[in-house]
C-alpha cells in the first residue's frame, strides 16, 4: 500500500465499508468451489463416465449434496444482497452504483442460464419424443420380427426333420436291437440327408445310446432329465441355443428313448436377434419410465444449472464488491473533502489496477488542495489582521470615513460616519453614495472629472431635523483599472462653526453694548428733563406730549435691558464650582416659577435623596429658570380653545456620570425645520425675543461639561404635544473626556467640538493604511 503523502492521515475504509471477518471472506470462494465440484461430479456420475453405478441411492445422495450447496450459496447471496440493501438505505457511498453493478451481473448470470434451461428442456423433450415415436418403435419391433421369422423358419424345418427321422427310427426298431452298426449307419444317413449336423438317441437320464457320425465336431447341450418326462411322441420340443437350434421327441416303439437333433444357425443372426430382444426389452422399460426419465434429467439439469447460476451470482457479487470498494473509498474521501477535511488520503492497492492510479491521483489532488488551502489561510489571516488593524483605525478615528468603489457604491463605513450621515452600516453598505449622501454629488463629480487626487470642501446636511456642517476631503485611489475608488473623510465642524459664530456675535454684542449704551443715558435724562420743564407749560396736546416722552423713556429702558443682555452674553462669568444638591436647586427654581405662574401646573419628579454634584448654583438656576420661562411662553402661545390647562413637568435624575434635567411642556412645541439654529445667538421664534436665552443656557451647560438637547414631547410621551428640553451636565463639573457622546436629539456641547489637527492626523493614518 502506498499513498501520495505519508504525513497525512490515511482515510479509514471502515467508515464507508464494513470490515468482514476472514472466515466470512473465505466462505464465499469455498462455497463456490464446492458447488461447482459437486455439480461436475453429479454430471459425470449420472452420465456413466465413472465406475460408480448411478443407482437411485447414489443419485439421491448427489442431489442432496447439490441441494445443500445451493442452499449455502443462496444464504450467502441473501446476506450479500441484504448488506447491499442496507447500504443503500443508510446512504453509504457508492451504494447506488453497487446496486446497479450487482443487478447487471445478476441479469448477465440469470439470462444465459434461463435460455440454456429452456433450450435444454425443449431439446430433451424433442429427443424423447423422437425416441418414443411410432417410427422408432416400429423399426425396433420389425427388426425383432425379422429375427424371429428366421428362427421360426429353422424351427419349422427342424420340426419336420425330427418327425421324419422319428418315424424312420421307429420303423427300424428291430435293426436297433439286432444290428447296432447298421442302425448307426442308417441314423447317420438320415441325419446327413436332412443336413443335420447332430443326431442322437438318449435315454431318460440323457445318456447317449447312439449318435450319428456326421463328421461335425460340435457339442450340443442335452436337455435336463427332469424335462424329458414331459416330452411326447407327436410334438417335438424345440430350443434355440447360441449357434444352433435343437429339437427333442419321444420315440415310438422305444422305452423312454428320445431323439435329439440339432441344426446349425448363422451366429450373427442369433446374436443380432438376442441383441434385438434386449433392445426391445430395454426400449419397453425406458418407455414405461419415460416421465421419470424426463423428471430425472430436468432435475439433474436444474440442480447443475442452479448451482452454476448461484455460483455465478455470488461471483458477480464478490466482483461487484471488489469493483465498488475503491470507488466507495474515493466517494467517502470526497465527502470528507467536501466537509473541509483535506488531510484525508485514500489507501491505494496495486492489485486494483487503474482504480489504484485513480486513488493516487486523488491523493495528489488533496495534497495540492491542502497546500493551496494552507497558503490561502495564511494569506487570509494576513489580510484579516490587516483588516482588523484598518477597522481599529477606522473605529478609533473621530472623523467619519467612507470608502466608495469605482461604481459609486459604499464599501467602507466607520462608526463616526454612521453618526454623521444618520445611517447604520447595514443600511449603507452596497448602496450608491448618491442615495445615502446626495449632498456629496457635486464634490464626487469634481473628484471624478478633475485631475487632482484630493478635493476639499464643506457641505451642510440635515439629518433628523438637525443641520450639520461637515468638512469633506475626497481622495482618489488610483489603480490599474480605468475607474478609481475614493476615500471620503468627514469632519463635523458644526460646533466649531457655531463657536466661531458665537464668538463673532460676542464681539458684535460688546461693540453694540459699548456704542449704544453710552448715548442711552443722555437720551433718557433729556426726555425726563423735557417732561419736567415743559410739562406744566404745554397746555395743548398735553396728552400727546406725555405719551411721547413716556414712549422715549420706556423704549430707552427696553434698549438698555437689551444692551444688558448683550453685555451678559458677551461677558459670560466663569462658573464657580461647588458641591451642591441639584435636587434642592431644582425645587427652589420650580417654587419661584409656581409663585410667578399660579395658573400653570408645574409637576416635579425628583427623588428624595440628594443629587450631589459640582456646579455653579446661580448659573444652573438661571439656565433652568430660562428654560421654564420659555415653556410658560410656549404654553401662552397656544390658543385657549386648544389648551385645557398648561402643564410643565420637571424631572431631575442621574444618568451615569451626568446629571439630567428634563423640562416637558404642552405648549406649541419646537419648529421642525432648522431646529438646531435655535441654539445660535439672535435666533428666536418670538416677536420680542432677543434670541440669546438658549444660547446663554447652552454656554452655561458647556462650561459645566454638558449641553442642551431639543426634542418633541411626543418622543418621551407618545401622543403628547409640546417640547422636551433636556439639560445635561457632568457631575464632576467638567467633561470626562473629549469623545463625542451619542445624542438622540439636538444638543450643543463643548465635547463635540471637532479638533482639526487630530482629524488631519487620523486622515493621514487612514490614507497610509489604504495605500493612498
Amino acid at each position: 500500500m502506498t499513498s501520495a503523502d505519508t504525513s497525512a492521515p490515511t482515510f479509514d475504509p471502515s467508515v464507508v465499508e464494513p470490515r468482514s471477518r476472514p472466515l466470512r471472506r473465505l466462505l464465499a470462494p469455498f462455497a463456490v468451489g464446492f458447488a461447482l465440484l459437486s455439480a461436475c461430479l453429479t454430471f459425470v456420475v449420472l452420465t456413466g463416465l465413472t465406475p460408480i453405478e448411478p443407482t437411485r441411492t447414489v443419485v439421491v445422495w448427489f442431489l442432496l449434496i447439490n441441494a445443500a450447496t445451493i442452499l449455502l450459496l443462496i444464504s450467502i447471496i441473501v446476506r450479500e444482497v441484504w448488506q447491499v440493501v442496507q447500504a443503500r438505505r443508510r446512504g453509504r457511498a457508492a451504494a447506488r452504483l453497487h446496486v446497479q453493478i450487482v443487478s447487471l451481473f445478476s441479469v448477465i448470470a440469470v439470462l444465459p442460464a434461463v435460455l440454456v434451461s429452456i433450450v435444454a428442456n425443449v431439446t430433451i423433450d424433442r429427443g424423447l419424443d423422437r425416441l418414443f415415436s411410432g417410427t422408432t418403435k416400429a423399426a425396433i419391433e420389425n427388426s425383432l420380427i425379422v429375427a424371429s421369422a428366421y428362427l421360426n423358419e429353422n424351427a419349422q424345418l427342424i420340426r419336420g426333420d425330427i418327425l421324419g427321422m422319428a418315424n424312420d427310427i421307429a420303423n427300424a426298431r428291430p435293426l436297433f436291437d439286432q444290428d447296432r452298426r447298421s442302425f448307426r449307419e442308417m441314423l447317420t444317413a438320415s441325419a446327413a440327408s436332412r443336413n443335420l449336423p447332430g443326431a442322437m438317441l438318449i435315454d431318460k437320464e440323457t445318456n447317449v445310446l447312439e449318435t450319428a457320425q456326421t463328421g461335425i465336431e460340435q457339442d450340443f447341450a442335452k436337455p435336463p432329465p427332469e424335462f424329458l418326462k414331459d416330452f411326447n411322441e407327436t410334438e417335438p420340443e424345440i430350443v434355440v441355443e447360441a449357434n444352433y437350434v435343437a429339437a427333442c421327441i419321444r420315440l415310438r416303439a422305444f422305452n423312454d428313448t428320445f431323439l435329439y437333433v440339432a441344426r446349425l444357425l448363422d451366429p450373427r443372426v442369433v446374436a443380432q436377434m438376442r441383441q434385438t430382444q434386449a433392445s426391445v426389452a430395454d426400449y419397453a422399460q425406458v418407455e414405461s419410465r419415460r416421465l421419470g426419465i424426463q423428471v430425472a434429467f430436468a432435475l439433474m439439469f436444474a440442480v447443475i444449472a442452479l448451482t452454476i447460476l448461484m455460483s455465478s451470482v455470488l461471483i458477480g457479487l464478490n466482483f461487484a464488491n471488489w469493483l465498488v470498494a475503491p470507488i466507495r473509498r474515493l466517494m467517502g474521501a470526497a465527502n470528507a473533502v467536501s466537509t473541509g477535511d483535506l488531510k484525508v488520503q485514500v489507501p491505494v492497492l496495486k492489485s486494483e489496477g487503474d482504480l489504484a492510479q485513480l486513488g493516487e491521483t486523488f491523493n495528489k489532488m488533496t495534497q495540492e488542495l491542502r497546500t493551496q488551502r494552507d497558503e490561502l489561510v495564511n494569506a487570509s489571516e494576513l489580510i484579516d489582521s490587516r483588516r482588523r488593524f484598518i477597522e481599529a483605525v477606522l473605529s478609533s478615528a473621530s472623523a467619519g470615513i467612507i470608502g466608495v468603489d469605482a461604481s459609486g457604491s459604499i464599501g467602507i463605513l466607520n462608526r463616526s460616519a454612521e453618526k454623521l450621515i444618520g445611517h447604520a452600516e447595514s443600511e449603507a453598505l452596497g448602496h450608491p453614495l448618491s442615495e445615502i449622501i446626495p449632498e456629496l454629488d457635486d464634490m464626487m463629480k469634481a473628484a471624478r472629472e478633475g485631475t487632482q487626487r484630493l478635493v476639499q470642501g464643506q457641505i451642510t446636511i440635515t439629518r433628523d431635523g438637525r443641520e450639520r456642517n461637515l468638512s469633506v476631503r475626497v481622495s482618489s485611489e488610483h489603480n490599474s483599472q480605468a475607474r478609481d475608488s475614493f476615500i471620503i473623510t468627514l469632519d463635523d465642524i458644526t460646533d466649531l462653526v457655531s463657536a466661531q459664530r458665537t464668538s463673532a456675535w460676542g464681539d458684535v454684542a460688546r461693540r453694540i453694548a459699548h456704542e449704544i449704551k453710552n448715548p442711552l443715558t443722555p437720551i433718557q435724562l433729556s426726555a425726563e428733563r423735557i417732561r419736567r420743564k415743559f410739562g406744566r407749560v404745554i397746555t395743548e396736546d398735553k396728552a400727546v406730549f406725555e405719551q411721547c416722552t413716556d414712549t422715549i423713556v420706556r423704549q430707552v429702558d427696553d434698549i438698555r435691558r437689551m444692551v444688558d443682555e448683550f453685555s451678559r452674553f458677551a461677558r459670560m462669568p466663569k462658573p464657580v464650582m461647588e458641591g451642591e444638591d441639584v435636587a434642592d436647586t431644582v425645587r427652589q427654581v420650580v417654587f419661584l416659577m409656581r409663585v410667578g405662574h399660579p395658573e400653570l401646573e408645574l409637576v416635579t419628579d425628583i427623588r428624595d435623596e440628594p443629587l450631589r454634584a459640582q456646579f455653579d448654583r446661580r448659573l444652573i438656576s438661571q439656565a433652568l429658570t430660562n428654560i421654564i420661562k420659555n415653556a410658560t411662553e410656549a404654553i401662552e402661545a397656544v390658543p385657549p380653545e386648544e389648551l385645557d390647562k398648561g402643564r410643565i413637568e420637571i424631572v431631575a435624575a442621574r444618568d451615569g456620570d451626568d446629571i439630567v434635567i428634563d423640562v416637558i411642556d404642552n405648549g406649541i412645541g419646537l419648529p421642525k425645520v432648522s431646529r438646531s439654529r435655535l441654539l445660535e445667538p439672535y435666533v428666536t421664534t418670538r416677536e420680542k425675543g432677543t434670541g440669546l436665552g438658549l444660547a446663554i443656557v447652552g454656554r452655561v451647560l458647556e462650561d459645566h461639561g454638558g449641553g442642551i438637547e431639543l426634542h418633541d414631547a411626543a418622543d418621551i410621551r407618545p401622543g403628547a404635544r409640546g417640547a422636551w428640553m433636556r439639560l445635561r451636565f457632568a457631575i464632576s463639573g467638567h467633561a470626562a473626556n473629549a469623545q463625542t457622546k451619542p445624542d438622540d436629539g439636538i444638543a450643543q456641547s463643548k465635547d463635540k467640538t471637532a479638533d482639526p489637527p487630530e482629524t488631519t492626523h487620523d486622515n493621514t493614518k487612514i490614507e497610509a493604511a489604504t495605500g493612498s
